[in-house]
């Protein structure tokens, strides 16, 4: 397959704003013809189906919650960047462009990176005029604050619930939609396929999670924005309910899959503190501005943190990387605290953990002033772990959370389907092999807000739409299908539940494809991950039926959809003989022991073809260009 990204000519910061202006539009009295579906409802999906709805557009919105406030955006912590300079510390687009690209390994596309950081400033505006209560200054500006890979403070944040409120605010512009009569939501209803007519996205077909119905819906356009595949892990950061069903279900459809492997390992997490725990909590970035990471120097330690001497603490990232210090980016954190505890240095019962101390802060700002902060993200740790990190530090480990890869799609948003749009964590992305934090809240509302309005109005301008009917072949077809899928799930009446094969089917993920990898460990993985499949096919018991609420259910389609993903993450990590940011591979590495790149071979972006046999992908390749960042060996010493 021939992949054109369809980059605009021109110099790189006019890309976007001559390409806005060469794009078709539509009549706004015709835009009310068009009917467009948007699956998902966070800041990616409920931006993008706002904005559409208020230029007139026909707009369908799906959410498998009861509202779209339950969405998973409401995780995000620690805050959202944009280059407003508003510290006067040097901060630009273009730098904000190049911490991204660098940030990434130097796996992103240049053209998509920069029209990010050229639009981000209008997100804070938008967000503003909203009413999202971003944190400000004595004088009454925005504040801002540092975040991992950059030397500048660019992330606007509203203490440690940015997420929530920046999603409070797409909600609210939703709902006015909604209201106006250009919205329809559907509530409780999950996407289970993708429906192509003559080649184009024409819409989906869904199951109703209240009375089980098998529901299809028609539409010139469909947007996919429904997150990112990290509980193919098991335990990660993200919602029990994320999933991966929506891509997954389009990729085998036709919609290739784009650097699948490229997964992120947040550094800041509560450790795992047994067998019982279904997920993870995050500890949020943004914390690593105040606090000090720290081992201590002596292997086993096993005296409590403040009986540990000063002059025997190794605060590492301090000592490995004095130019960034606590703040180097997210794959690097991670890494070298996975280094402290495998060498001995790790600290509480499980010795799998190190510390994150506000000591220091304390002392010099003031506990008020750490708790205006960070104050409901110190709670929470209270509240989970039992210990007051006002009076102790905090113990963090690195644990699964974003997923740069998704579908490919080119700069239009568009996937590999003419007609099927992607945005936010659900695509590819915009940051390579390992995202800056403080950047997903970026791509998401700006894909929704200010990109996708532009590049689906110009699809629409630009093509000719026959009629399709919800009772046509394709559709039945499709229908037919997932109910056969469900049917079948239903009828093996096995000996384990769906839990069960989730959390063995991780636990592989995690020791073989998570924070380090190498060829002997993929290849047992891809012997591993089949057999489970199997056995989850001939051993599952799920109780209830088709025609009702079935939380079950639903878990065993989003399961079995991560038991295909995996082998595709783990075949897309051997085939990477090289590191790069979140992947690393372990043969791969410097004698510092940095990620090592091999521009030579592997300067492309990795588009995973379906070709009808789950474990046999076709690879085709983007070819990454660089013309005004030359990749380097990263360095943040």
């Amino acid at each position: 397959m021939t992949l054109n990204s369809k980059i605009p000519e021109g110099p790189l910061e006019k890309k976007w704003s001559n390409h806005k202006f060469n794009m078709k539009l539509v009549n706004p009295a015709n835009r009310r013809k068009y009917k467009i579906i948007v699956v998902g409802t966070g800041l990616a999906g409920a931006s993008a189906a706002a904005s559409l709805g208020e230029l007139g557009y026909n707009v369908h919105s799906f959410c498998y919650h009861e509202s779209p406030r339950r969405a998973h955006s409401i995780a995000a912590q620690g805050g959202i960047n944009a280059p407003k300079n508003y510290s006067n510390d040097g901060d630009s687009i273009y730098r904000l462009f190049y911490d991204t690209i660098k940030g990434g390994d130097y796996r992103a596309r240049e053209a998509n990176v920069h029209r990010l950081a050229e639009v981000s400033g209008n997100i804070i505006d938008q967000c503003v005029a909203q009413g999202v209560p971003f944190a400000r200054d004595y004088a009454g500006y925005l504040d801002n604050r540092s975040f991992g890979g950059a030397q500048v403070a660019r992330t606007f944040y509203a203490r440690g619930q940015t997420g929530q409120q920046l999603l409070l605010g797409a909600y609210s512009a939703l709902n006015r939609q909604i209201d106006a009569g250009t919205v329809k939501f559907y509530d409780r209803h999950e996407m289970l396929d993708l429906v192509v007519v003559d080649g184009k996205a024409r819409g989906i077909v869904t199951r109703n999670l209240i009375n089980g119905k098998i529901e299809s819906y028609t539409a010139d356009v469909v947007v996919l924005a429904t997150g990112g595949y990290a509980n193919v892990f098991y335990l990660s950061t993200n919602a029990k309910a994320s999933n991966a069903t929506a891509i997954w279900r389009a990729h085998k459809r036709g919609a290739l899959f784009g650097n699948p492997c490229y997964t992120q390992i947040h550094p800041t997490c509560i450790p795992v503190s047994g067998d019982h725990q279904s997920k993870l909590t995050l500890m949020s970035e943004s914390l690593r501005n105040d606090g000090r990471v720290w081992v201590p120097k002596k292997k086993g330690d096993d005296r409590q943190a403040n009986q540990i001497p000063e002059n025997e603490r190794d605060y590492y990232l301090e000592r490995l990387y004095p130019s960034f210090g606590n703040l180097v980016p997210r794959d690097v954190a991670s890494r070298r605290a996975k280094d402290m505890c495998d060498h001995g240095f790790g600290v509480g019962a499980s010795k799998m953990a190190v510390y994150l101390d506000f000591a220091d802060a304390i002392k010099r700002l003031g506990r008020e002033a750490i708790f205006e902060k960070y104050g409901n993200l110190l709670d929470m740790y209270k509240q989970i772990t039992g210990e007051d990190p006002y009076q102790v530090p905090m113990r963090i480990y690195p644990a699964v959370h974003y997923t740069m890869g998704g579908l490919w799609v080119d700069y239009n948003l568009m996937s590999s389907i003419p007609g099927l749009f992607v945005l936010g964590e659900a695509n590819f992305s915009d940051h390579g092999a390992n995202r800056l934090g403080a950047s997903a809240l970026m791509q998401g509302l700006g894909d929704g807000y200010f990109i996708a309005p532009y590049t689906i109005s110009d699809y629409l301008a630009s093509n000719k739409f026959s009629p399709v009917d919800a009772n046509g072949g394709e559709f039945k077809a499709a229908e037919n299908s997932v109910t056969a899928s469900v049917n079948k799930l239903l009828s093996i009446n096995g000996s384990k539940t769906v839990d069960e094969f989730h959390r063995e089917y991780g636990k592989v993920m995690w020791d073989y494809v998570g924070m380090g990898r190498n060829k002997a460990g993929l290849q047992k993985a891809l012997k591993l991950l089949p057999e489970i499949r199997s056995r989850f096919w001939k051993d599952v018991k799920i109780t209830g039926n088709a025609l009702d609420i079935n939380t079950e259910l639903e878990k065993a389609q989003r399961v079995a959809d991560f038991m295909e993903l995996g082998e595709l993450i783990a075949i897309d990590a051997l085939h990477r003989e090289e590191s790069c940011g979140g992947h690393f591979r372990e043969e791969h590495q410097t004698e510092e022991g940095e990620a090592k790149r091999n521009d030579k071979k592997f300067s492309y972006v990795a588009a995973w073809e379906y070709t009808g046999k789950t474990g046999n992908p076709k690879l085709n390749k983007e070819k990454l260009e660089f013309e005004s960042v030359h990749p380097s060996q990263r360095s943040y010493k």
